[in-house]
């Protein structure tokens, strides 16, 4: 059976923006779900995302229920190394904390050959919500394919919906730590700077007034060595590549960043040093703000160690250090 949704418009405006706010979902996955029938207005199939709604009408979305993936060899997974390096954090009924390797994409697209998270997910028969579409379905919120650490994913669509909103009202959050050159200036360092695609480079993001989309990131000096420095970071906004674009802006860049590098790199990495740490978020169902730590991998591990002062890492690692680093509530 579908998950059945029932919206009552408060206000007029276009059936997309309306149905984007109230379930978390982008405007294109609205338009997938109304060119799969799955939307109604007064009980009355729906042909346009455009189309404009108006006071007290009433709208229906029916969720699908997630396909059985039939067709793939039940051992695919075996291709990539990745597989059995998926941490799982924790886990309920409603939701699944994991810890996400450097390298993996989060779901399918037309450009991705290789298994997914999404596929790992369905591959271990884990239940999720289809509130995002069939091939992001539990998908929350994303972290780039380099980047590791911590992600929460929804079971249910309730649960999906719950988590959804906290990324909106910023009850939701990450902090990540990363590995840069050269050292920041300052202890604390906060950058406000829009950002949005840059018109050089279709791969990259950059800060321009120019752009729409408010960003706003604030950066902790953890541990400094001669070149490099091991940063905090927490996002009060969620851009794509915002770490790395509000970075670049100050002509600093993580170690291992082939994109938003600049200059001579006189550090390398197999990997990007980003790391989602901390994830904090209200559980859907008992309502207790939860917290969760994801380690560092064997490549970062190690660049940390060997970069840094030991006991100074030992201390500033410290979640709790952490999160009171930042003078922000959350």
């Amino acid at each position: 059976m579908c998950d059945i949704k029932n919206y009552v418009c408060d206000k007029a405006q276009r059936l997309d923006t309306f149905l984007a706010q109230k379930t978390a979902q982008s405007r294109s996955q609205i338009a997938m779900l109304i060119k799969q029938n799955c939307v109604d207005i007064q009980n009355k199939k729906v042909a346009r995302a455009g189309v404009k709604l108006k006071v007290g009408q009433e709208i229906t979305i029916r969720f699908p229920k997630p396909k059985e993936d039939t067709d793939k060899d039940t051992d695919f997974l075996q291709s990539v190394d990745w597989a059995d390096d998926v941490e799982v954090i924790y886990e309920d009924d409603d939701l699944l904390v994991i810890n996400k390797p450097s390298g993996v994409t989060i779901h399918p697209a037309p450009s991705v050959k290789e298994p997914t998270l999404v596929d790992w997910l369905k591959h271990k028969g884990i239940r999720l919500s289809t509130i995002s579409g069939e091939e992001r379905h539990g998908i929350v919120h994303r972290l780039d394919k380099g980047t590791s650490g911590a992600m929460v994913i929804a079971k249910n669509n309730n649960s999906h919906e719950f988590l959804s909103q906290q990324l909106q009202d910023k009850s939701m959050g990450r902090y990540y730590i990363a590995v840069i050159t050269p050292p920041l200036k300052d202890d604390i360092t906060t950058i406000e700077a829009n950002i949005g695609r840059s018109p050089h480079n279709r791969l990259k993001m950059s800060c321009s007034q120019q752009h729409k989309k408010y960003a706003k990131t604030m950066f902790k000096s953890l541990a400094l060595s001669e070149k490099t420095q091991l940063i905090a970071a927490k996002l009060f906004t969620g851009r794509t590549h915002q770490i790395r674009v509000h970075l670049e802006s100050i002509n600093r860049h993580i170690i291992g960043d082939h994109i938003y590098a600049t200059g001579q790199k006189t550090e390398k990495s197999e990997r990007i040093l980003l790391h989602a740490y901390i994830i904090y978020f209200i559980h859907p169902t008992t309502k207790e703000k939860l917290y969760f730590s994801a380690s560092t991998d064997e490549i970062m591990q190690k660049t940390i160690e060997k970069t840094f002062d030991k006991e100074i890492i030992d201390e500033v690692m410290d979640t709790k250090y952490i999160i009171r680093s930042f003078s922000t509530d959350i």
